[in-house]
C-alpha cells in the first residue's frame, strides 16, 4: 500500500515537472517571438527613417547638380537680377523670389488671424448644432484641388476685384505718399494681391482645422478653473488656451505657409506671370512655382533648364529656412516656459 502511494506521488511529481517544463518552453518561445517582433519593428522603423533621409538627400543632390550650369554662368547675379529673357539666355531669379515671399506673407497675414478666430469660435462660442456643419465646410475647402481655386479666381474673383476693390484702393490711397505706390496702376483684376487672396483662402482650412484640434485638446479643468476665478472667454483663450497650444498652432501656421510657398496652379492663373518687380500690389508679378510651371515644358538649352532647376533649389532653401526658424522659435519658447 505504501509502495503504491509513493508511486502515485512520484507520478504526480513527474507530471508536475513535465508541465512546468512545458510551460517554461512555451514561455521561452513566446518571449523569443516577442523579441523577434520587437527587433523586426525596430529595424523597419529605422529603415523608414533612413529612407526619408535618402529621399531628402537625393532631392537636394538632384537640385544642386541640375543648378550647376546656371550657377557657373550667372553666379551670384542670378539672385540679384530680375531679367528673364530666354532668347538671349539672360536669367535672374529676383522677381520670382520677390513674388513668392510677398504673396505668401500677405496670404499668411490674412489667413492666420482669420483661421485662429474661426477656431476660437468653433471651440469656445459656437452652438453645438453649428459645429458639425462648419467643420464639414472647412474640410471641404481643404479638399478642393488647387486648379479649381485658380479657375474660380480667374473667372470670378479677379473680375470682382477689378470692378470693386482695386478701384477703391486706387482712389482711397492715391494721395497718400507711401500707400499710393503700393496701390497704383490700372485695375487689371489679376496681380499679386489677387494671388495673395487666393492663397489665403487655400491655407485657411489647414490653419483652422489644426487650431481646432489643438484647442479641443486643452484639459477642460484648466478652462473651468479660469472661468471660476472670473475670467472672460477672451481671457481664457488668451491666457490659457493659446499658451497651452502654442506648439500646435505654430505647426498649423507653418503647414499653411509651406502650402503658400509652394502653391503652383492657383497662383499661375491669377498672378499675371510678369517677370518684373513692382511696388504695387495690384500689378502683375510671378512666383517661383508659377515660373517653373509655365516654362519648364518650353525650356530649350542647358542654361534655360538649369535656371529653372535653380529656381526650384531656391524655393527648397526658402522652405527649409522657414521651417528651421519655426523650430528655433519653438525651442526658445520652450526654454522660456521652462525657466
Amino acid at each position: 500500500m505504501a509502495r503504491q502511494e509513493n508511486k502515485s506521488v512520484a507520478d504526480v511529481a513527474l507530471q508536475t515537472g513535465n508541465l512546468a517544463r512545458t510551460e517554461s518552453t512555451t514561455r521561452s518561445k513566446m518571449l523569443a517571438r516577442m523579441r523577434l517582433g520587437d527587433k523586426s519593428f525596430h529595424h523597419i522603423t529605422r529603415a523608414a527613417a533612413i529612407i526619408v533621409l535618402v529621399i531628402f538627400g537625393g532631392v537636394m543632390f538632384s537640385l544642386v547638380f541640375g543648378s550647376i550650369p546656371a550657377i557657373k554662368t550667372f553666379g551670384f547675379d542670378f539672385l540679384t537680377t530680375q531679367s528673364w529673357n530666354p532668347v538671349t539666355e539672360k536669367f535672374g531669379a529676383l522677381a520670382p523670389i520677390y513674388g513668392t515671399i510677398v504673396t505668401s506673407f500677405i496670404a499668411m497675414l490674412i489667413a492666420v488671424p482669420v483661421g485662429l478666430l474661426i477656431a476660437m469660435f468653433i471651440t469656445e462660442l459656437c452652438p453645438m448644432f453649428l459645429r458639425r456643419p462648419i467643420g464639414i465646410a472647412i474640410e471641404l475647402l481643404a479638399g478642393i484641388p488647387s486648379i479649381i481655386y485658380g479657375i474660380w479666381g480667374l473667372f470670378v474673383l479677379a473680375p470682382f476685384l477689378q470692378a470693386t476693390l482695386q478701384p477703391f484702393l486706387i482712389g482711397a490711397f492715391g494721395n497718400i505718399p507711401i500707400l499710393s505706390s503700393i496701390f497704383e496702376g490700372p485695375p487689371y483684376g489679376i496681380g499679386v494681391l489677387t494671388a495673395s487672396l487666393i492663397l489665403a483662402i487655400m491655407v485657411l482650412p489647414f490653419i483652422t482645422s489644426i487650431s481646432c484640434d489643438v484647442f479641443e485638446a486643452v484639459p477642460p479643468v484648466l478652462k473651468e478653473a479660469a472661468y471660476g476665478v472670473g475670467c472672460t472667454t477672451w481671457e481664457v483663450v488668451r491666457y490659457v488656451v493659446l499658451p497651452y497650444t502654442r506648439v500646435g498652432v505654430i505647426g498649423g501656421v507653418m503647414l499653411g505657409l509651406g502650402r503658400a510657398l509652394g502653391e503652383t496652379m492657383a497662383v499661375t492663373f491669377v498672378i499675371g506671370n510678369a517677370h518684373k518687380i513692382s511696388a504695387s500690389l495690384i500689378a502683375p508679378g510671378t512666383t517661383i512655382s508659377a515660373t517653373i510651371a509655365n516654362e519648364f515644358t518650353e525650356a530649350v538649352g542647358k542654361v534655360y533648364t538649369s535656371s529653372l532647376i535653380a529656381l526650384g533649389l531656391i524655393l527648397f532653401v526658402i522652405t527649409f529656412i522657414v521651417l528651421a526658424c519655426a523650430r528655433l522659435m519653438l525651442a526658445r519658447m520652450d526654454r522660456r516656459s521652462g525657466a
